[in-house]
């Protein structure tokens, strides 16, 4: 059984700094009956199906195989709800942690998030100085709601 410990944060981009070898990201989802998220990947020129659970806290159930690139293209086309999401995301090393750093593209431009994945709940590990703000709890921030409601029509 797979497991994802996630938290979110949105970042300081001005303390961010420069951000070095990003690759790009396009995502999409198909809608399912009840919380289970099924997500299509492409990553570079990788592709990748995931199923995902229903989050109980930051922890949820996560299983991710590799597909044909074409399959995820026609996925993606026409499995898929219309809209994508589109990122580059950066790994960023700080204190005995990666950090995913993504730069959302399209309709969710201006929308920038690190997460860290952990191997337990109460992991602790340190916040670098651009992190401003925990968004793990809310779920305007999951991608699978970005879709529906992208970033670009929010009233901040």
């Amino acid at each position: 059984m797979g497991l994802e410990i996630e938290r979110k944060f949105l970042i300081d981009k001005n303390v961010l700094g420069p951000l070095k070898n990003g690759y790009q990201i396009k995502q999409g989802y198909i809608k399912t009956v009840d919380f289970t998220t099924v997500r299509v990947r492409i990553r570079d020129k990788e592709a990748f199906l995931t199923l995902k659970s229903k989050n109980k806290g930051t922890t949820r159930l996560e299983f991710e195989y590799p597909i044909p690139l074409q399959d995820a293209n026609e996925m993606l086309e026409n499995l898929c709800q219309s809209a994508l999401v589109e990122k580059t995301r950066y790994l960023v090393e700080h204190e005995g942690h990666t950090w995913e750093v993504d730069i959302f593209e399209g309709a969710n431009q201006g929308l920038i998030i690190a997460e860290i994945e952990l191997k337990s709940e109460d992991e602790s590990f340190v916040l670098p100085k651009w992190v401003k703000e925990e968004v793990s709890h809310d779920a305007r921030y999951y991608n699978s709601n970005l879709i529906e409601h992208p970033y670009s029509k929010w009233h901040l």
